[in-house]
C-alpha cells in the first residue's frame, strides 16, 4: 500500500493521479496532517508552505528522497500546480526508473496545450519542444498531440466559439449494466414503467434549456446515456420532436444518437432517427469476443453487432461510429487483434478506442473479491496495434480524451 500525506488538500487529485500512473494496481490512501499509516510500504509526503512545496518519500519508514520547489502559491495557482507536478514526476521517475509516455499530463486532454499555443501563433516545432521540456512528454506522444491539435483546429475553425454551443441529452437506461460501468444508468427492466415519467421531466428541462440558450447558435447535439435506443420508437419520436420544436437547427453541424448496445437496435427505431434527420449514430460492441461479452454483462452476441451495423448501413446511415474498450477482463493482444479484424470487415466511419478505467462505483470494483481470478492486460503495444489497424482502414486520430 502507498500513503499520500498532505498538510493541505490543494492539488490532491493531481498528485494522487501521478502516483497511480507510476504504481498501477497499487492501493493509494490519502491522509492529512499528522495522521500516519504504519502499514504503508511507501509514504509520499507533500508539505505546502507559503512560498515552497517540499516532497519527501519514505520506504518502510526510511527517508529515501526529498526535494523542494519555490512557488508563488497565492499569486499563481496554475503555475504552482504545474511546478508541483513537475517536481513529483521527476522524483517518482527517479524512484521507479519509469518514464510515462504522457509525462505529467494527468487529468487534462493533452491537446489543450498545443491548441492554445497554436492559437497564439506558435510553430509546431516550438510547441513540441515546449511540451517535452515542460511536461516530460515522449517524442511520440508529443508528435501525436501536436498533430491532433492541428486537426482539431481545422475542424473547429468554422464554429462560433463565443456564441455557439453543443447540447447533450442523457437517457439513463440500459438493457443491462456492464461489469465495468460506473455511469448513472439503470436497467430498463426495472424502470420500464417510469421511462415516460422521465421523458416528461426531460421535456420540461428542454423547455428551460431552450430559453437559457435563446439567441445562441446550436452547433452539435449528442444523445447519450445509458443507451438511448432503449427508448421505444414512439418515445424517441417524442424526444426528437420536442428538440426540433424548442431549438433552432439552422446552424447544426452534427446530430449524434448513441445507439450503443446492438441488442437495443431495431429497424423501427432506426427509421425514427432517419425521419428526424439524424446524421450520425454509434454502435458500440466494446469487443468482438463472445466470451468477454458474456463476462462483462453485455447480454448480446457478436452476431447481433454485425446485424445491427449492416441494418443501419442498409437503411442509409453513412456516418457510423463504433466504440471499443482495450483492457477488458480476460483480454490480451490476441483478443484485441481479433476485435480489430472483425471491426475492419464492417468498415465503420470512425472508431473510438477507450482504455478500461475502473471507477469506484463499478460493479467490478465494488465486488472485486468475487473477480480475483480475472486478469487485465493493456500495454503500449496493444494500443499501438489498434492505432495501426485504424490507420490501415483509412481512419486517423482527431481527438484525445483526458489522460489518467
Amino acid at each position: 500500500m502507498i500513503q499520500l500525506q498532505l498538510n493541505k488538500r490543494d492539488f490532491e487529485y493531481d498528485i494522487y493521479s501521478l502516483i497511480k500512473s507510476f504504481y498501477p494496481g497499487k492501493d493509494v490512501t490519502v491522509v492529512y496532517g499528522e495522521e500516519d499509516g504504519t502499514d504503508a510500504e511507501l509514504k509520499i509526503s507533500v508539505f505546502y508552505e507559503e512560498n515552497q512545496i517540499t516532497i519527501s518519500v519514505f520506504e518502510d519508514g526510511a527517508l529515501v528522497l526529498t526535494d523542494s520547489v519555490s512557488v508563488c502559491y497565492e499569486e499563481n495557482r496554475k503555475e504552482t500546480k504545474n511546478a508541483l507536478k513537475r517536481l513529483a514526476y521527476e522524483m517518482l521517475r527517479n524512484l521507479t526508473g519509469t518514464e510515462l509516455p504522457w509525462g505529467d499530463l494527468t487529468g487534462i486532454r493533452p491537446t489543450k496545450i498545443p491548441m492554445a499555443l497554436l492559437e497564439q501563433g506558435w510553430k509546431n516545432a516550438d510547441i513540441a519542444a515546449y511540451m517535452r521540456d515542460t511536461y516530460f512528454t515522449s517524442r511520440e506522444k508529443t508528435a501525436l498531440a501536436v498533430m491532433i491539435a492541428n486537426r482539431e483546429r481545422h475542424i473547429l475553425k468554422d464554429l462560433n466559439y463565443e456564441n455557439g454551443y453543443s447540447l447533450y441529452v442523457g437517457i439513463p437506461f440500459c438493457p443491462s449494466i456492464c461489469l465495468y460501468c460506473s455511469f448513472s444508468s439503470s436497467p430498463l427492466k426495472v424502470w420500464k414503467n417510469r421511462v415516460d415519467d422521465y421523458l416528461d421531466a426531460l421535456c420540461r428541462e428542454i423547455d428551460a434549456a431552450s430559453e437559457t440558450f435563446a439567441g445562441r447558435e446550436l452547433n452539435t447535439v449528442y444523445i447519450g446515456g445509458g443507451t438511448p435506443t432503449t427508448l421505444e420508437p414512439y418515445q424517441m419520436d417524442r424526444l426528437l420532436t420536442k428538440l426540433e420544436e424548442r431549438f433552432d437547427y439552422s446552424h447544426l453541424r452534427e446530430f449524434t444518437v448513441e445507439a450503443g448496445r446492438p441488442d437495443s437496435i431495431t429497424r423501427d427505431k432506426l427509421q425514427v432517427l432517419l425521419d428526424h434527420g439524424i446524421t450520425r449514430i454509434s454502435i458500440n460492441p466494446q469487443t468482438m469476443n463472445q466470451a468477454t461479452l458474456d463476462l462483462i454483462g453485455r447480454r448480446h452476441t457478436v452476431e447481433q453487432t454485425v446485424s445491427a451495423f449492416c441494418l443501419a448501413r442498409e437503411m442509409g446511415f453513412d456516418n457510423i461510429n463504433m466504440d471499443l474498450i482495450v483492457g477488458l477482463p480476460g483480454e490480451g493482444k490476441e483478443q484485441v487483434e481479433h476485435t480489430m479484424k472483425e471491426i475492419g470487415k464492417l468498415d465503420p466511419d470512425s472508431v473510438t478506442v477507450h482504455s478500461l478505467a475502473l471507477k469506484r462505483a463499478a460493479r467490478l470494483s465494488l465486488f472485486k473479491d468475487e473477480y480475483q481470478d480475472i486478469s487485465f492486460q493493456n500495454s503500449s503495444e496493444i494500443m499501438d496495434m489498434t492505432a495501426s489497424y485504424c490507420e490501415r482502414a483509412g481512419l486517423y486520430p482527431y481527438y484525445l480524451y483526458r489522460q489518467k
